[in-house]
């Protein structure tokens, strides 16, 4: 479920300012660590799991666990607005289009039983902050790349759906590696991240893509990992390698989560 994101994050954590353009590199080192790409996809599933069991108010959810996480967690490498918008008192959108409405959606994949119902809580979870059209539609696609990978869909559906509908499909892994760039967008990371997801062979294949094309490389990492995740599963030996990176009250949040003890 949530595991895809976070050994992307977990992987790319490292690479961010320091991109590397291979795939010959250890998947996790003593340097590693979660960022809020970790934190946030965790506080949506939190928000989740607090509607599911109320049946209350999403949004005013979403908020309210963001900011608990994101203050608890303060120092993780937030970008300026979304920090600002964290400890404000003010409830309002700032209109952001950055990726890390999409970095953080994980979850609306796995709760969703519907591509719909997937799309009207990606809305939901994601408005809260990024409400620009580009950080809506950046969320919804990796949502919805995340419900067609965990039902089944071969990538071949799923690149459709998503040239289709959101984004027409980007340059291959290959040149990626050759000319891409840091870009902060949803416009920018989303197309490369998922095409890092097309080309794979196995999950880990598809973090190795992810990160060797550079850019925002932990971010790029927790969406191709959150779709790879959801396509090919996980194994439990890199899961459990992936706990001691994550603190004990965010581990809890993750396995009432993959439990539905909500």
């Amino acid at each position: 479920m949530l595991w895809g994101a976070i050994i992307g994050d977990i992987v790319g954590s490292i690479y961010e300012f320091d991109n590397i353009k291979t795939k010959d590199f250890p998947l996790f080192t003593e340097r590693g660590f979660i960022t809020d790409d970790s934190c946030m996809t965790i506080a949506v599933a939190d928000a989740l799991m607090k509607w599911k069991r109320d049946d209350g108010d999403l949004q005013k959810h979403a908020i309210q666990s963001m900011r608990e996480i994101g203050c608890k967690y303060p120092n993780m490498g937030y970008g300026f607005r979304f920090a600002r918008w964290l400890s404000s008192d003010d409830n309002e959108p700032y209109d952001s289009w950055g990726n890390g409405a999409a970095m953080r959606i994980s979850a609306v994949g796995w709760v969703g039983n519907s591509i719909t119902e997937v799309k009207r809580l990606s809305y939901m979870v994601t408005a809260v902050s990024h409400d620009h059209i580009e950080g809506i539609k950046g969320a919804e696609a990796t949502a919805v790349a995340i419900f067609m990978a965990r039902t089944g869909k071969t990538k071949e559906e799923i690149a459709k759906y998503i040239t289709d509908n959101y984004y027409d499909w980007c340059s291959s892994v290959a040149e990626l590696q050759a000319n891409y760039s840091w870009d902060g967008s949803c416009q920018g990371t989303v197309p490369p991240a998922l095409q890092c997801f097309i080309e794979s062979t196995s999950f880990e294949d598809a973090i190795r893509n992810a990160i060797s094309i550079g850019g925002d490389s932990d971010t790029i990492g927790a969406i191709t990992g959150a779709v790879a995740g959801a396509y090919y599963g996980i194994s439990k030996e890199m899961i459990e390698t992936a706990r001691k990176y994550v603190p004990n009250d965010l581990l809890a949040i993750i396995n009432k989560f993959e439990k539905g003890d909500y």
